[in-house]
């Protein structure tokens, strides 16, 4: 009887062992599934904040837990940055994190050198953009000014970096007219209300053939061509949303 009893006993410490064993083996396993390290981190859409910016303020640059990292609260992170408007984040098998930042558009430099926001935000230019249009004079109005900001912001980027600088030139009917000095030496007035128009301002462009002018966007969509320039001294209706032109000779 006493031969039984120590093989039972024996049979149990075994079980035990295995049992701990396991146990063992799968909080090894829980854990380095909880700490295993983001391996790779893609970043598209930034145009002013580099990539290695946006690691840094998410803290992705320490490459920490996968599992631990919550997209939440890396959003609300990445969000609170002035020139951040939008993150989308995503995770994908193999411990990727793909992060797509939507920011909001430089629009202009203020005369002291300073950035405006597409939401009406003015920084430090700290980025040294210079590809972007210059303010000349001030809107008084904080209202029109985020206007402005907003409304520009909506101009494609390959337009917008066509201007050199933009006047603030309301006028009596029109407080949200502006005129526009492009590089290329045409004038341009627009309504924040008819801003849209604008970017087909290569198709009006061309069809001037090579001439310069004063572009009217804001009322009329029409052209005061230079007098220095080729050909006559005219005056052509050209419509961006209308494939055909009339023109007057005075």
């Amino acid at each position: 009887m006493t031969k039984k009893k120590k093989k039972k006993r024996i049979f149990k410490i075994k079980n035990i062992i295995i049992l701990l064993m396991i146990l063992l083996l799968m909080v090894g396993l829980f854990y380095y599934a909880i700490t295993m390290p983001i391996k790779n981190i893609y970043i598209k859409g930034n145009k002013i904040i580099s990539d290695n910016e946006i690691m840094e303020i998410s803290s992705l640059d320490k490459y920490p837990s996968f599992l631990l990292t919550k997209k939440s609260q890396l959003k609300k992170t990445l969000e609170k940055n002035d020139y951040i408007k939008e993150v989308k984040i995503s995770k994908k098998l193999g411990n990727i994190i793909e992060l797509t930042i939507t920011e909001y558009q430089a629009v202009a430099l203020t005369v002291d050198g300073n950035m405006i926001l597409s939401n009406g935000t003015v920084l430090e230019n700290t980025y040294n953009l210079t590809d972007i249009p210059i303010m000349i004079n001030t809107i008084d109005e904080n209202k029109t000014f985020k206007n402005f900001a907003n409304k520009f912001g909506q101009i494609n980027n390959n337009i917008l970096r066509q201007i050199s600088q933009i006047e603030y030139s309301p006028v009596e009917v029109d407080e949200d007219r502006f005129l526009l000095y492009m590089n290329d030496g045409n004038l341009v007035y627009i309504t924040l209300t008819k801003i849209n128009k604008l970017n087909k301002y290569d198709k009006i462009k061309d069809k001037l053939n090579g001439q310069l002018g004063i572009i009217y966007l804001d009322s009329g969509d029409y052209v005061e061509l230079k007098k220095n320039t080729i050909a006559t001294n005219s005056t052509t209706v050209t419509d961006p949303n209308n494939e055909s032109d009339q023109s007057t000779d005075e």
